[in-house]
């Protein structure tokens, strides 16, 4: 038995696989989870993670065959249990195929950025933007070049390009190495997890992309929003409030994306005396925003605001903290929509089921680089494009 690496997941491979031709280069993999050589948790987070990851591109690296090295997509995974959990006995023998599109030598990463910018009452153009994996290079865009800046996450240095011209899917080099590197984590019990399928503690749940990390509190807010400046994180609470009424808790999560470039997690509360209100958080690699979008069933008044109360600025499309906290930040919050500023800095929305948001902080706050300072921030939040990473040959 032998390491193997699979996209997020780490697995035990049996020495023995088997390779075919036929209708492009497939190859079949097999390998044995055991309990209590690893515990039974753990076992089974493995197992769901095989089976989440089917159809998705991922990077393989062998400890026993490096020569296998590379990118393919999942083509196909299932698996035989023996369970017996009370003799703490568990096996799980899986099985994956794989589509191989080559080395890291031979294969560029295409981004495919689909759609429109984000529709918005205030007739601004927004700036399409992209960040792949830290580490990437040979970046290309065709004729037209985008600006470049750099932000540090908890992952390295991390570089964001501006003004990605409109019609192109940008192509990029990378190291399989470095393929996770900035990427965007689900987390649940401190376990970072795989596809769409494995259960969320809707109190100890975790999205971050090493620039904004966010989890639900026990108490004092709905949510803590931190971002990562200065080498350390900065949190910050906010309330979700719902007619008045503010979220103390949520009574289910779940993820409906978890891709390396973006990953959205699904909030649902329930309403007294009836009804419910879901809370969409999105986070993409190398952005320093949460996007958030909350719905209710009847027309009503929504907010978003801090839970220890700052003096914001509002600029109409978004409102800033006046002066520098004391981190050297200036919390930011914004909307494509109308709204209506929050007293207590945020945002709020009358007469209305839905309500559309980005949350976050000027990085350096007076001080901010071109690209992270607040009015960027926004026009990023009006810009970013759907993305989905594919494999080429160069």
């Amino acid at each position: 038995m032998a390491d193997l690496q699979l996209g997020r997941l780490t697995l035990r491979e049996t020495m023995t696989f088997s390779e075919s031709a036929y209708q492009g280069w497939s190859l079949h993999i097999s390998g044995v989870e055991v309990c209590p050589l690893i515990t039974r948790d753990d076992v089974w987070d493995r197992f769901d993670g095989v089976l989440g990851g089917q159809g998705g591109l991922v990077q393989a690296i062998w400890e026993e065959k490096s020569e296998r090295n590379g990118y393919y997509t999942i083509s196909s995974a299932s698996g035989d249990v023996k369970d017996r959990k009370r003799q703490g006995i568990t096996e799980i023998a899986w099985k994956i195929s794989l589509q191989r599109h080559g080395p890291d030598t031979d294969v560029d990463l295409e981004s495919r950025l689909a759609g429109a910018v984000r529709a918005n009452d205030f007739s601004l153009a927004g700036e399409r933007w992209h960040a792949p994996p830290i580490g990437h290079f040979a970046y290309y865009s065709g004729s037209t070049l985008p600006s470049t800046m750099t932000r540090p996450t908890t992952d390295g240095v991390m570089t964001v390009y501006r003004g990605v011209p409109a019609g192109v899917s940008p192509r990029w080099g990378c190291r399989v190495e470095d393929y996770l590197r900035g990427r965007v984590r689900v987390l649940t019990g401190g376990v970072e997890r795989v596809g769409t399928a494995h259960p969320l503690d809707e109190d100890a749940w975790e999205l971050s992309n090493g620039l904004v990390r966010v989890r639900p509190v026990a108490s004092g807010g709905s949510l803590e929003v931190a971002s990562f400046t200065g080498g350390v994180w900065r949190p910050k609470r906010w309330w979700v409030d719902i007619g008045g009424t503010q979220v103390t808790g949520w009574d289910s999560a779940s993820v409906l994306r978890n891709d390396l470039e973006s990953c959205i997690v699904r909030l649902a509360v329930r309403r007294s005396p009836v009804g419910r209100a879901y809370l969409d958080l999105t986070l993409r690699r190398g952005s320093r925003i949460l996007e958030g979008y909350l719905q209710r069933g009847d027309s009503g008044t929504m907010s978003v605001y801090l839970a220890s109360a700052e003096t914001c600025t509002d600029a109409t499309s978004y409102v800033v903290r006046s002066a520098d906290d004391s981190d050297g930040n200036r919390v930011v919050a914004g909307s494509a929509r109308n709204f209506d500023p929050h007293v207590s800095g945020g945002l709020t929305k009358t007469s209305s089921t839905a309500m559309d948001f980005f949350l976050g902080v000027v990085a350096g706050g007076g001080s901010a680089v071109s690209g992270d300072q607040a009015t960027n921030l926004r026009d990023q939040y009006l810009g970013a494009l759907p993305e989905v990473v594919a494999a080429v040959r160069r």
